[in-house]
């Protein structure tokens, strides 16, 4: 029975999440405050509205919405997302995040908790809710505003920070607490094995997923192809478990490698409807996790630890964007719309909590500041240019003067850097020493688990004595030798560029150059051998079978240096490929050519068309859009494809969504518009019915002497002529001027109604 209990405790969920969700819609707050509030109605916590009591079921429910919610978000960020935000924007993201953390460090001293409970209100509090924001942007019509852009790109590049917040947190547990939580060693090695984890699997994903996603749509169906990513987003949860992660980071990389692939779209469309049952289903789970009366029990630090978000989190975000030079007025606005908390902040709660590394009230904690900030965001989006210009009015003129000051240095350093041919030479090769270093570490380090794996498999003795053990490390050097290849020839080539650079001018540059090429390679060959040493297995045998295989390993590079060069290369120009496939979308993020416009008083808006929608059908111009609001149609997305500025003889369709600019009320008006449901009826889809037949034509039928072009049976009778059949001879796809003869058999393609009337009308004498 256990099964009938989890499929009712899932029924409730969602028909509780549905209903609520839907009033909350209807009196204009976040469905997600729904959705925590449904869960805490129906939670075991509040008899006798109960009607989810088991822990355990709740538990599970929880983990398996975790996890589709994670790889939405993944499927968010990309790395072409990533470049479009700039490396400016993450330095901000970073720079507000660690103030933040500074920030709730401080609170937490002040309300007396020590320093692990400081940790995870800090982790709670550093990082903002993409999901709530996303919806908050999109229901205030502010998502195309330049604050909102930069809010919504900040809460991405903060889901980076929470995984590795998470992560971080994740070993404080498992190493016991504060004595971990004061070592910034063991910080700094989790972080290492985080960044070689990411990296192994991240590479490892790009090279295997769009493969396989290639492969499974040229010959599987779409339910296949399902069930296939499922599998990996599953898969690779449980890896990132096993590995001493959380399911959540798993999720969460299988988004954005998913996100990186051609297929983006596509995965997008077909687990829409999943990502948003369970998603839902997370967030009810959270709020069933909650006793209310805890709530009214920490009433006054909720309100406390909310008032104190409401202020710091703003300050802290425009602090980071002031830094890379955005003007002060944008990045308080983006400040005030990037408070609200969420779903990470449960995540590291219940984390703690579970682990009992801090009070009970933290879980009660994070839900109760999310409601609160949840509740306030869109009050504070709307008034956010009143509340910015008022704070910039009152501060003092030597600040704005050093704001200036501070921003002309800025662009100065950024012109100058653009020109140095210096750092244009040798940046990209000092990214890809960094990225094969993380991967070779990432395959050192968790080489045991893989061999333990490959033994469990296999046994000890498979082939020969000991037979897995040496295959295995074996292999393994065999593999990491084109990386570590490729990291020596990086660091010889910024050797020889640096002491070209370094010496040239100075009269003694031929003697000089070779000399500090020499030394530079000596510190880099240095460097690489303690690097290796450091990470090198050091349990059993397994490093002086690791060492022997790398004598069979420089054997083979002696041998083939040129093919491993040339695979290397092909590895390469593969990834590339993959990170650079081009995409065109109509998001939040995507449009860095906006600037502020207040002074005009224009505003864009997008909508989403209705599967029942009125407008459905119509081309632009028949729809009298602008002469109805006074907006325009500058873009529509169908597809995962954007149409900047269509047509007047566009038609729009179901699910596109349209891109409106005008005046705040003509926007408005635009949306009601394309989103009217007047409920009359919408004609059906007849495509599974079409079929051919063969229709035969009487002597004296309607149809007898005259062409086909003359009947026009697609216009009149909607079927097609597919052949013709007259006397022992068969033409396929007759033309427009073929003569139809009483006697003939035609092979019509239609619907099954069309094909009845179009068989009644050729049985009909002619006139």
């Amino acid at each position: 029975m256990h099964g009938f209990y989890f499929i009712q405790d899932l029924a409730v969920i969602l028909v509780v999440a549905g209903l609520v969700g839907w009033a909350c819609q209807r009196v204009g707050l976040s469905v997600i405050v729904g959705f925590l509030v449904a869960g805490m109605v129906v939670g075991p916590h509040t008899p006798p509205f109960s009607m989810v009591t088991d822990g355990g079921r709740i538990e599970t429910l929880s983990q398996v919405g975790l996890v589709f919610l994670m790889f939405a978000i993944g499927l968010g960020l990309s790395l072409r997302k990533l470049r479009r935000l700039g490396f400016g924007l993450l330095l901000a993201t970073g720079a507000g995040a660690l103030v933040m953390y500074y920030l709730s460090r401080l609170m937490g001293a002040a309300l007396g908790w020590g320093t692990t409970e400081g940790l995870f209100l800090a982790g709670m509090l550093m990082v903002s809710s993409s999901a709530i924001i996303g919806k908050i942007l999109h229901e205030t019509g502010a998502n195309h505003e330049r604050a909102g852009q930069l809010a919504m790109g900040v809460s991405v590049l903060e889901d980076i920070v929470a995984v590795v917040m998470l992560t971080v947190l994740t070993s404080l547990v498992q190493l016991g607490g504060a004595e971990a939580a004061q070592g910034a060693e063991g910080v700094g090695a989790t972080l290492l094995h985080l960044g070689a984890f990411v990296v192994l699997a991240g590479v490892g994903g790009l090279l295997l997923v769009p493969w396989l996603l290639k492969q499974m749509s040229i010959s599987a169906d779409e339910e296949l192809q399902t069930l296939g990513l499922a599998a990996l987003l599953f898969g690779l949860a449980v890896v990132a478990q096993r590995a001493g992660y959380s399911l959540a980071l798993g999720a969460f990389l299988l988004g954005t490698i998913v996100a990186e692939t051609p297929h983006r779209h596509q995965v997008e469309r077909t687990f829409a409807g999943m990502r948003d049952v369970f998603s839902a289903v997370f967030f009810v789970s959270i709020g069933m996790q909650i006793d209310p009366r805890e709530l009214v029990a920490n009433a006054g630090l909720i309100f406390g630890v909310t008032s104190f978000v409401l202020v710091a989190r703003p300050l802290a975000v425009a602090t980071g964007l002031v830094l890379i030079g955005t003007p002060p007025k944008d990045a308080l606005r983006t400040g005030l719309t990037g408070t609200p908390i969420g779903e990470f902040s449960f995540i590291i709660a219940q984390l703690g909590v579970g682990a009992a590394l801090v009070p009970a009230k933290f879980y009660p904690l994070a839900v109760g500041v999310s409601l609160l900030t949840t509740l306030a965001a869109p009050v504070l989006t709307r008034r956010s240019e009143w509340i910015a210009g008022r704070w910039i009015a009152q501060q003092p003129k030597w600040v704005g003067a050093w704001q200036r000051f501070y921003q002309n240095w800025l662009e100065r350093l950024k012109r100058e850097q653009k020109r140095s041919p210096l750092w244009q030479l040798s940046r990209k090769r000092f990214v890809q020493i960094g990225v094969e270093m993380l991967a070779v570490s990432g395959l050192l380090l968790f080489s045991g688990q893989l061999f333990a794996v490959v033994q469990s498999w296999l046994g000890t003795d498979w082939a020969f004595a000991n037979g897995p053990e040496i295959i295995f490390w074996t292999l393994l050097s065999l593999i990491l030798l084109a990386p570590v290849v490729a990291i020596w020839r990086n660091c010889s080539a910024l050797a020889l560029l640096y002491a070209q650079v370094s010496t040239r001018g100075h009269p003694q540059a031929a003697r000089l150059a070779p000399l500090i090429e020499t030394g530079l390679k000596v510190l880099a060959g240095a460097g690489l051998f303690f690097w290796l040493v450091a990470i090198l297995p050091a349990e059993g045998t397994a490093r002086w079978l690791l060492l022997a295989s790398a004598l069979v390993a420089i054997a083979a590079l002696v041998l083939l240096r040129q093919k491993l060069i040339y695979w290397h290369s092909q590895l390469e120009v593969e990834l590339h490929s993959v990170i650079e496939t081009g995409e065109s979308r109509m998001t939040a993020t995507t449009a860095p050519w906006l600037q502020p416009h207040g002074d005009w008083q224009l505003q864009m808006i997008d909508c989403t068309l209705p599967d029942l929608a009125d407008c459905q059908g119509p081309s632009i111009a028949e729809l009298e859009l602008r002469s109805r609001s006074g907006c325009s149609v500058v873009g529509t997305e169908r597809q995962g494809f954007m149409t900047p500025l269509p047509a007047p003889t566009a038609v729009l369709y179901p699910r596109d969504k349209v891109l409106l600019l005008g005046t705040p009320e003509q926007v408005r008006a635009g949306r009601v518009i394309l989103g009217a449901v007047s409920g009359a009826p919408v004609a059906e889809s007849l495509f599974e019915e079409v079929r051919m037949e063969a229709l035969a034509v009487p002597n004296d039928s309607r149809a007898a002497g005259r062409t086909l072009g003359e009947l026009s049976p697609s216009q009149k009778h909607k079927v097609q002529i597919a052949g013709l059949h007259r006397g022992g001879l068969r033409v396929l796809n007759p033309g427009a001027d073929e003569r139809v003869r009483g006697g003939d058999e035609l092979l019509t393609l239609g619907a099954l109604d069309h094909l009845r009337d179009f068989k009644d009308w050729l049985q009909e004498p002619a006139d």
